[in-house]
């Protein structure tokens, strides 16, 4: 087991989990990311060993309770320390109220908010024995406002923000430092590029979110000294409205 300190992110998608993986691994960090599924980590992990840095792709299901207790007991006894958990999943659906169903519904809650929970009390319970480290819950324009379709999406991303309110106040007075940044806009990725070409198009205008820049306000929070620790902070293009 190396002595080096661990970032874990869970939910390392190809876009703003890679790049927070990324960032941590240029300054020295053990990347550990994991997915629900082993081999769309590889290029990732491939790219960190590429230029030096060390990363461990992991298959969980978040919304498992023991998987998530079995990925932390594993890191921590194989790997290293867990010094910074990231929670990155994305659980974005849009249905009319009428058509949402309650197999959508449990199941983006299960994604954003029960997972959350699970990983959020596994970081707490190894941190608050070395009395350090970070925590930060990725957030949305639907963790503030629920929007025409997103009842579903919103109602989870409510629950998440309150979870890191809540561990915020408990867990602060013990040297661990929660935040949950609320990204605001649309983000660099295939799924933009596809679906919403004209959106895509003001990426040369610096109009959508580039996930190498959300990256850096991760690092920025976790090198935050505590004497001014930022809870929460939103991100958008400055086209973005709101």
């Amino acid at each position: 087991m190396s002595s080096k300190p661990v970032a874990l992110i869970i939910g390392a998608g190809d876009a703003t989990g890679g790049a927070i993986a990324r960032r941590f691994a240029r300054e020295g960090f053990i990347v550990c990311v994991t997915r629900r599924h082993l081999d769309p980590l590889q290029p990732l992990v491939e790219q960190i060993h590429s230029v030096g840095g060390v990363a461990h792709p992991f298959a969980c299901d978040a919304r498992s309770e023991e998987q998530t207790v079995e990925l932390f007991t594993r890191i921590e006894r194989d790997i290293g320390p867990i010094e910074v958990l990231v929670f990155n999943i994305g659980a974005n659906v849009r249905f009319s109220i009428t058509e949402t169903t309650e197999r959508v519904y449990r199941k983006v809650w299960e994604m954003a908010a029960l997972a959350g929970f699970l990983a959020g009390r596994e970081a707490a319970r190894v941190m608050l024995e070395r009395g350090r480290g970070t925590i930060i819950f990725t957030g949305a324009t639907a963790s503030l406002r629920g929007g025409k379709g997103f009842a579903a999406f919103a109602s989870a991303k409510f629950a998440l923000r309150a979870l890191a309110q809540s561990m915020a106040r408990e867990l602060g007075p013990e040297g661990i430092h929660v935040a949950h940044p609320i990204i605001d806009g649309a983000i660099d990725t295939a799924f933009i590029r596809d679906n919403f070409p004209e959106r895509y198009a003001l990426k040369e205008q610096d109009g959508i979110l580039d996930p190498e820049h959300i990256a850096e306000q991760y690092w920025q929070l976790h090198c935050q000294p505590r004497s001014a620790w930022t809870h929460e902070l939103d991100l958008r293009p400055w086209l973005e409205t709101f």
